[in-house]
């Protein structure tokens, strides 16, 4: 791996992690020229995979030292055996048939929790990305076509098989994103007929062969079918990403609609406890909140959606819930600053890892993925100054798999799964997988 030294970029008191931007010429001559395995500081790179000729990769889940990954396009779920890091191979390949997407999954207990929903990208008539972001889902469907909605449960005891033992049918569009991380819960963001968008479904698996859907909740003005009306304006959308649980807390993400907390004590009544929407002034697009809960605190990433920065800048912020009736955001993770990213293609936060068991867990490093500036790792020991500590900038991909005519063909960065161990294996929706181990 080609590495910036501290000395080469003036990292420390006056460098990026401080968020200054002030960039040695020659870190500046480095980033021009990423090579094939990335470029960094902090992480070290692996090996790089295609995932069996289908690069287009978001979500990754480990488990007995096998990965699943989720794609984009590609309509199915790669099996890869992850033993040796250096070479993953790919042992398996699952497909839920026609144009079904399963881009997102859940592994816990020797079981696969599946998201199974349309190919929007198929569907709609978009030309570029950010169209998909500022329309409601049940508006972007122009070229409906055969697909499979709703949650499929998975034995992956044999871990490079999938073998579907149930399925749970949602009409509408499908499952966006879930959570579970183990027990009798599931927590899915879902489209169902009659709603706008994607809204809270919680699942009961206590009859892992027949789960049932317990209770649903959505905000105001998503339930067409009851003659809601939309409550944020033109060119904003209101949708469930996902829910993240910590205890009988919930934390949810609502694209342009903010963040709610929740009551879940009771998985069949879920209350709101408070919500809070910083969309304006800033740009929207909340996609992930992760509790923080020993430390009253929540790290929510707004998903960059824009390409060219033609929304302005997206944030992370830290929120401080130690009243949480009263939500506060005290401070934002440092903005990448070695280059000017704006410059091509899709620039700011996209996803967080997310604490899962047997995952590295920690509440006072945060791994961020970053769309075209790669991998971020922060330290946020104090809270309201946090500070980046490690980074690493993927190459331009050689081709684009994804087929919108007016997408830049840039690095996209998508999705970390960190092991204890400190091995990342990181997801790109164009460009395939990348093992990296954090150094520190």
């Amino acid at each position: 791996m080609t590495t910036i030294t501290r000395r080469d970029c003036m990292f420390g008191i006056a460098g990026v992690a401080a968020g200054s931007g002030l960039i040695a010429p020659t870190a500046r001559a480095q980033l021009a020229n990423i090579p094939p395995e990335g470029i960094g500081q902090g992480l070290s790179h692996l090996s790089y995979s295609d995932i069996g000729g289908r690069p287009d990769s978001v979500q990754v889940m480990f488990n007995r030292d096998h990965i699943y990954v989720g794609h984009m396009f590609s309509n199915g779920v790669t099996i890869l055996d992850a033993s040796d890091p250096r070479s993953l191979n790919p042992v398996g390949f699952f497909t839920a048939g026609g144009q079904t997407r399963t881009h997102h999954l859940q592994v816990a207990d020797d079981l696969l929790l599946l998201a199974n929903g349309a190919n929007i990208v198929a569907m709609q008539s978009y030309d570029d990305m950010r169209s998909y972001f500022e329309n409601s889902l049940a508006d972007s469907i122009t070229d409906p076509q055969a697909f499979r909605s709703g949650l499929s449960i998975h034995d992956i005891s044999n871990p490079a098989e999938m073998r579907e033992i149930a399925f749970l049918e949602m009409p509408g569009f499908g499952i966006n994103r879930l959570w579970w991380p183990g027990g009798r819960y599931a927590y899915i963001a879902a489209h169902f007929d009659g709603f706008t968008d994607a809204i809270l479904a919680i699942v009961d698996l206590n009859d892992i062969t027949s789960p049932e859907i317990v209770s649903q909740w959505w905000m105001p003005g998503m339930n067409r079918a009851a003659g809601e009306t939309p409550t944020l304006g033109e060119g904003r959308r209101l949708a469930l990403h996902h829910m993240l649980t910590a205890g009988d807390r919930g934390y949810a993400a609502w694209r342009d609609g903010g963040l709610t907390i929740h009551d879940i004590s009771d998985p069949a009544n879920p209350t709101l406890i408070s919500a809070i929407n910083w969309s304006p002034p800033f740009p929207g697009g909340t996609h992930t909140a992760l509790p923080l809960p020993d430390r009253d605190l929540v790290v929510v990433a707004d998903e960059a959606n824009a390409e060219n920065c033609a929304k302005g800048t997206f944030y992370t912020f830290i929120v401080d819930v130690r009243a949480e009736d009263n939500p506060v955001p005290i401070s934002t993770l440092p903005t990448p600053a070695e280059r000017d990213f704006c410059t091509l293609g899709t620039f700011g936060p996209h996803n967080l890892h997310e604490n899962r068991p047997d995952s590295m867990q920690s509440d006072e490093l945060i791994f961020a993925t970053y769309n075209n500036a790669g991998v971020r790792v922060f330290d946020i020991r104090d809270a309201f100054a946090p500070r980046e500590i490690a980074w690493w900038v993927p190459p331009t991909p050689d081709r684009m798999i994804d087929p919108r005519p007016n997408v830049t063909r840039a690095a996209k960065t998508c999705d970390a799964y960190v092991r204890s161990d400190g091995l990342m294996y990181v997801t790109d929706w164009n460009a395939g997988l990348n093992v990296l181990e954090y150094e520190g």
